[in-house]
C-alpha cells in the first residue's frame, strides 16, 4: 500500500500563489506516476498535472503557464506551485499515485489517493 498525504493549501487572494506538497509512504516506487487532480463544489474531479521520472510534467490546460509540477524523488515527495491564483482555481486538491511509469494514463485511472486539501481563492 502506498499513503499520500497532501499540504500546504489555505485561503489566498486572487493572483497570489501556493504550493502544495504530497508526501508517500509505504509501498512506494520512483517509477510511480505521481498526479494531482481537483474538485470544486458541485464539479466533478478533474485532472490538473502529473510526473513521473521518465518524462516532463504533464498539464491540463486551465494549469499551463501558471501552475508548476515537480518531484524530489529523495523526500519521495511531488509539489503542486500555483501562481497567479484566480477564484476558479477554489477545489480540493488531490494528489494520485499509479504503479506505472506511463504517466498519460494517470489521467484515466489511479491506484491510490490522498485525502485532499482545500484551496480557496479569494477575488
Amino acid at each position: 500500500q502506498v499513503q499520500l498525504v497532501e499540504s500546504g493549501g489555505g485561503l489566498v487572494q486572487a493572483g497570489g500563489s501556493l504550493r502544495l506538497s504530497c508526501a508517500a509512504s509505504g509501498r512506494t516506487s520512483t517509477s510511480y506516476a505521481m498526479g494531482w487532480f481537483r474538485q470544486a463544489p458541485g464539479k466533478e474531479r478533474e485532472f490538473v498535472g502529473a510526473i513521473n521520472w521518465v518524462g516532463g510534467p504533464i498539464y491540463a490546460d486551465p494549469a499551463k503557464g501558471r501552475f508548476t509540477i515537480s518531484r524530489d524523488y529523495a523526500k519521495n515527495t511531488v509539489f503542486l506551485q500555483m501562481s497567479d491564483l484566480k477564484p476558479e482555481d477554489t477545489a480540493v486538491y488531490y494528489c494520485a499515485a499509479k504503479r506505472t511509469p506511463n504517466v498519460l494514463t494517470i489521467m484515466d485511472t489511479q491506484d491510490y489517493w490522498g485525502q485532499g486539501t482545500q484551496v480557496t481563492v479569494s477575488s
